[in-house]
């Protein structure tokens, strides 16, 4: 059994509280028979619907099809965090890809943070955007590191918007003890996911995109035109793009091979009656342990907290449980705090953690395995896609460079491999090494 179906029945979204608090749109039909389009994008989540919305506002035919709902994957279940850059620090990027490279890759990332404050603020205007993404740092030294970072990106990015606290400065923000300091990006920004990615479907199909849910792909035949098959239907299409990012089932080798999927898992509270007991800002947070916790409030005061993985195909029978430990560890307080839902969600990871840009055939191309960066960077990715499509292929010729070996051991053995390692990590989160 494939991630697509391993955890819930096709065509129904998950009882998490970010389904419960959006209006979802009328059910697409599935693909009956043949289509023709100019491109065929497949997965309807933001890389996908991005690539839609530019596409056919383009004035370019373009067939969505998705194996279940308009943002059903990751894209409705994440921490709705709008970070900067990626996940590796800019000098690192400096030192490995040189200083050219590094300011494009910055210039493409802060273009990412302001496409998708433009297109929230456009298309879904519900989904609440507001500003301020903690990095909280569980010891001096990386404390020390992001402060050192925050000031090299003000004096040689000129980006100025770092709020460096200490170990004081944070508890004020967070209520918790368990910090040593951190930074307050208020150039980054939060919002409900879920909301955003029903805003983008609408606007794709405003824009002539037509949209087939349900419709799992089997497989995709090389060709001009390309060919793309489900269960009852098929697609011609000079061009396809691959949008699965965790779902890729394999489609094509190239991600198959750079993009593995795990499984994060968040709950949502009961609406808390002083929500200051949690954050006195309204702003999103991430640590830095390698299996990270994350929050934010939600705007009717509920605390809505991601905490702990897996990289099996199944979500944990408990996933209330599975989260709450995470949760009480960064708020003791909160031990006995209601909880309304749980979700589990699969995202897409690479082996360094950069994104996957790549051509994987003729007329053919993937964006995908953001790691935890994918509210800004698939946004952004859709957009880059189509303007290949439309014969620009510059930005995506600089990510395409990023580096990105296969996972150790290949399909079978990955999965196990990244099961020790993150055993591993997480005894050094406990140690607090």
């Amino acid at each position: 059994m494939s991630f697509l179906f391993a955890n819930e029945k096709q065509g129904h979204y998950p009882d998490s509280w970010y389904v419960a608090s959006s209006e979802t749109l009328p059910a697409c039909p599935s693909l009956r028979g043949d289509a023709v389009a100019d491109v065929c994008i497949i997965g309807a989540g933001f890389t996908g619907l991005s690539a839609a919305l530019h596409l056919a506002g383009s004035g370019l035919s373009v067939v969505v099809l998705d194996a279940h709902r308009v943002g059903f994957g990751a894209s409705g279940r994440n921490g709705g965090q709008v970070g900067s850059g990626l996940n590796w620090d800019q000098t690192d990027l400096e030192e490995r890809l040189g200083t050219t490279a590094a300011h494009q890759i910055w210039d493409m990332t802060e273009a990412a943070k302001s496409l998708v404050h433009a297109l929230a603020t456009t298309h879904a205007p519900e989904a609440g955007i507001e500003p301020g993404v903690c990095h909280a740092d569980f010891n001096a030294k990386d404390r020390d590191a992001a402060h050192k970072e925050a000031a090299h990106l003000s004096a040689n990015y000129g980006y100025d918007q770092i709020e460096c606290l200490d170990t004081h400065g944070l508890a004020d923000v967070i209520k918790t003890d368990r910090y040593r300091g951190g930074v307050i990006d208020w150039g980054a920004w939060h919002l409900h996911p879920m909301r955003y990615a029903l805003g983008l479907a609408r606007a794709a199909l405003d824009a002539g995109a037509v949209i087939f849910e349900k419709s799992a792909v089997h497989h995709v035949k090389p060709g001009q035109p390309n060919i793309v098959q489900t269960d009852k239907g098929r697609v011609r299409a000079k061009w396809v793009l691959h949008a699965t990012n965790g779902y890729h089932t394999s489609l094509n080798r190239v991600q198959a091979a750079r993009v593995m999927p795990i499984n994060n898992y968040l709950v949502a509270t009961a609406p808390l009656v002083d929500p200051s007991d949690v954050l006195t800002k309204r702003i999103a947070v991430a640590d830095n342990k390698f299996v990270l916790n994350y929050y934010r409030l939600s705007h009717d005061n509920r605390l809505i907290f991601g905490g702990g993985e897996s990289y099996g195909k199944r979500f944990p029978d408990d996933m209330f449980s599975k989260v709450r430990k995470h949760l009480i560890d960064i708020f003791p307080h909160m031990a006995h705090v209601e909880l309304t839902h749980a979700w589990g969600g699969t995202l897409g990871i690479t082996p360094s953690r950069l994104p996957l840009f790549a051509q994987v055939a003729p007329h053919q191309l993937t964006a995908s395995g953001y790691s935890g960066h994918g509210v800004a960077m698939a946004t952004f990715a859709g957009k880059i896609l189509s303007d290949v499509v439309q014969g620009q292929s510059g930005q995506f010729d600089i990510l395409s460079k990023l580096p990105l070996p296969p996972f150790p051991g290949g399909q079978i053995l990955r999965g196990p491999i990244m099961t020790l390692a993150m055993t591993w990590f997480a005894l050094r989160d406990r140690l607090g090494v």
